[in-house]
């Protein structure tokens, strides 16, 4: 154990909380904190660790085995919980956060099935946009819950499954900012929720893109190895003549 593979750790311990807090009403009642507000410092505070460890692991040359098998780990679980999460509450769609998780599990298989013929994919930078599309969706989504859980979408209609990308209370965020009106705590969940949901988009169009790109790879270092000639290697040393 070393400080890197520590704060992945902390990571995952952090998982459970952050469902708890965003689904239960543990940090109002405790701390008086509204829970979307300590549900996204929890967020935030568990995705620098993502950051935080793989810095510190490279700057300090203690990049381990472990560590390697952990920090994917950890951010799956961290992404996964907390679009579920906003699923339970209406703030993201259940369509859009199948796509993710399930490119994971691809991804994942697909890294073994590599693992196993002998290939290592490297992370690509397709992966990267992904990850940070989907940290920035789930901060502004987790933000906007600023409304409690309700039954429906917090701006008062159902959430729309095929018009994922409108969001119609928009327009009066917008119509109060060109006339100068001053912006309410409504507007401005408007707005997150409508920031959130276009990096949603961002994190699901890079989900898809990725997978392709990873897939792509393999294949290529897959049909690479399999038509390199091969050498064959004596088992014995020759026997050389008059010896």
């Amino acid at each position: 154990m070393n400080l890197p593979n520590t704060l992945t750790l902390l990571r995952i311990f952090l998982v459970p909380v952050l469902v708890t807090v965003l689904l239960t009403p543990l940090s109002e009642h405790w701390l008086g904190v509204p829970r979307h507000i300590a549900g996204l410092g929890l967020f935030l505070a568990a995705s620098f660790t993502d950051f935080l460890d793989g810095y510190l692991a490279r700057s300090r040359n203690q990049v381990s085995k472990l560590g390697k098998l952990l920090d994917p780990l950890a951010d799956k679980l961290l992404i996964s919980a907390a679009l579920i999460a906003l699923v339970e509450n209406h703030l993201a769609p259940a369509w859009a956060t199948v796509i993710i998780i399930g490119r994971e599990f691809a991804v994942t298989g697909l890294r073994a099935i590599a693992a196993d013929e002998g290939i290592i994919i490297a992370a690509k930078m397709s992966g990267k946009v992904k990850m940070w599309a989907q940290v920035f969706a789930i901060a502004f989504l987790i933000a906007a819950g600023a409304q409690g859980n309700p039954p429906i979408s917090p701006f008062g209609q159902p959430f729309p499954v095929i018009k994922f990308w409108t969001v119609p209370e928009l327009r009066l965020a917008v119509a109060h900012l060109q006339q100068g009106v001053s912006l309410n705590g409504a507007d401005w969940n408007i707005i997150l929720y409508s920031i959130g949901r276009a990096m949603l988009w961002v994190a699901v169009l890079a989900a898809f893109y990725s997978l392709w790109d990873y897939f792509r790879v393999f294949y290529r270092q897959l049909l690479t190895e399999k038509g390199a000639p091969k050498v064959a290697t004596p088992l014995v040393a020759p026997i050389i003549e008059g010896k």
